[in-house]
């Protein structure tokens, strides 16, 4: 299996400091606060993964420039480890269904994460969203017309759960936690979520911190999210454990 590796502004000597410094915060919303806070700041770069149905899949890790995705695979997989190398291990495990490094096995969709990986996360948008919960089964990776939006990958059903942004109101503010991993629902055929990023909450209020492709962004930031929810469809919730 080949590999690549860009760990961005940090040394590997720096990167051991850091998990292992955050390792000893107990609660996992404030480790997840503390380490992508390490991030603000770092370049928007998509399609920085390696790999499709003709070519070989890289295990990669670019810390220069990532997505809204790959920017919570980072972080997630921080959280659980005490060093660069149980990082690596720690990656595989999240990007991969069962830690296997391939493309058909990697978790496309923010669904695809949370099923595959229970131990860590779960779905909390119900115990949020109470009876004000939206409920769709749509067949994620097929579009409207039939095809495909990611060629290789085997379209399957799933039930997404959200809820709608006009019943994200101060009850369901007040739950959210710092730490939580916040995807925005989308309403088009065969996709979960259009964004992905963590919910942070500060003296002065609450705050998506995301890898923002906007032009007035395009680099890791914190963006207000209350306002930042109000136009888009929904909200899906998962917590760490």
């Amino acid at each position: 299996m080949k590999e690549f590796v860009l760990t961005g502004k940090w040394s590997l000597d720096e990167l051991d400091r850091l998990m292992n410094e955050s390792s000893i915060i107990n609660e996992a919303g404030k480790r997840i606060a503390f380490l992508s806070n390490q991030f603000l700041g770092v370049e928007y770069k998509e399609s920085t993964l390696i790999g499709d149905m003709n070519t070989p899949e890289v295990f990669v890790i670019n810390l220069e420039g990532m997505d809204c995705f790959t920017f919570i695979d980072y972080v997630e997989a921080m959280r659980l480890s005490t060093s660069f190398n149980e990082f690596i291990k720690n990656l595989k495990r999240i990007r991969y269904c069962n830690g296997i490094v391939s493309f058909e096995n990697r978790n496309h969709f923010f669904t695809d994460w949370v099923v595959n990986n229970s131990g860590f996360i779960e779905d909390v948008t119900e115990q949020l969203g109470k009876q004000k919960i939206g409920s769709i089964t749509k067949i994620l990776n097929k579009k409207k017309d039939g095809t495909c939006f990611l060629a290789g990958v085997q379209p399957r059903a799933r039930t997404i759960k959200y809820i709608p942004a006009e019943d994200v109101d101060d009850l369901v503010i007040s739950n959210l936690m710092t730490g939580d991993y916040a995807g925005i629902y989308s309403k088009e055929d065969g996709l979960d979520v259009s964004h992905v990023g963590i919910i942070i909450k500060k003296d002065d209020g609450i705050y998506l911190r995301h890898t923002s492709s906007g032009n007035t962004h395009r680099k890791v930031t914190d963006e207000e999210f209350i306002s930042y929810i109000k136009n888009k469809p929904g909200l899906i919730v998962i917590r760490p454990k």
